[in-house]
């Protein structure tokens, strides 16, 4: 269990702290990610510590909008083939049978998959997430899940959280953490309650990097996950001039570049596709390292902002909490 240290401050996290290696002298900096990536397993191996010591994967696949049943078990199936063995839903996808039918079906134990989902905002509150909590398990076809997560900052998810912590105590999840928590609502949480979020999976690519957040983030040992780590694809990120040319000295495309990136900054990323090609591609980061310029040049990227959810906007509010479904 991951407990708040009260005696932390809150001054002086304004993100430049995730900018050492950068101003480091070249060699300085080389040394240092020589040394980081020389320590980095590789493929399905490559794991982030949580801050209540699980292990969880760095590059999983994400179903989101992946509404065909059977297409999204087709592209979990593929995914475990490839060495995936992390996967994210959510309630609210209306896709959890099919990811459960693709855990069944794929061969590869349960205790070897690292399996997220969601509750949402419907469900806010301590009663109706332990009810959300159980629909998710049968949808799944399981009877554990190793990361639970609020999936937006409104309505009621204090008592979601007293919810989940009942889970964690209780053995029914691995870890527990929160979706789009900005730092105030995420530091609300973490001063109002005994366990700090082990994950936050927020909007995270070249063109949003979050630092400022991440640095809060990092002083309770959060760790991000990039829900859109190609920006869904806006900005013309797949043809970008900038990770194109990074690219082409690894013989690597701007997506896997992307992903290496986020690799090296030790971010969870769940890239989505439902193509078996790009799939493999999206996994297939193992066998070049960024170098600081590279890093460098994707950091001048960040445009400070959101590009996909901009979740303190009033109509954003209206908007999700308008949807509604039956799990």
């Amino acid at each position: 269990m991951a407990e708040r240290n009260d005696t932390q401050r809150m001054d002086n996290w304004d993100g430049q702290g995730m900018r050492k290696a950068r101003d480091a002298s070249p060699a300085e900096a080389t040394k240092q990610a020589d040394t980081a990536i020389a320590a980095e397993p590789s493929g399905a191996a490559a794991s982030v510590a949580l801050n209540n010591g699980v292990a969880m994967p760095q590059t999983g696949l994400g179903v989101f909008q992946v509404t065909d049943e059977a297409q999204c078990r087709d592209s979990v199936l593929a995914a475990l083939r490839i060495g995936y063995r992390l996967i994210d839903t959510a309630a609210c996808y209306g896709n959890e049978r099919a990811v459960g039918a693709a855990l069944r079906d794929g061969g590869v134990p349960r205790g070897e998959v690292f399996l997220t989902s969601k509750v949402w905002i419907q469900d806010a509150g301590h009663d109706r997430t332990l009810r959300s909590f159980e629909r998710t398990l049968e949808n799944l076809g399981t009877d554990y899940l190793d990361l639970y997560l609020i999936h937006m900052p409104y309505g009621d998810y204090h008592g979601s959280w007293e919810a989940m912590q009942e889970l964690l105590a209780a053995g029914r999840v691995r870890a527990i953490g929160v979706c789009n928590f900005l730092p105030d609502r995420l530091a609300d949480l973490i001063l109002s309650h005994d366990v700090t979020p082990a994950v936050n999976q927020i909007e995270l690519h070249p063109f949003c990097q979050q630092r400022r957040l991440r640095a809060l983030m990092e002083r309770y040992g959060i760790a991000p996950m990039a829900w859109a780590p190609f920006c869904e694809g806006r900005r013309g990120l797949f043809a970008d001039e900038t990770l194109a040319a990074i690219g082409a000295q690894y013989g690597k495309t701007p997506a896997q570049v992307v992903l290496r990136w986020l690799r090296q900054e030790g971010v969870v990323a769940i890239p989505k596709s439902v193509h078996e090609d790009r799939i493999a591609q999206n996994f297939d980061i193992d066998d070049f390292t960024l170098s600081p310029a590279d890093l460098a040049r994707i950091d001048a990227m960040d445009e400070g902002h959101p590009v996909i959810l901009d979740v303190p906007d009033v109509l954003e509010v209206y908007r999700l909490h308008g949807i509604t479904f039956e799990q």
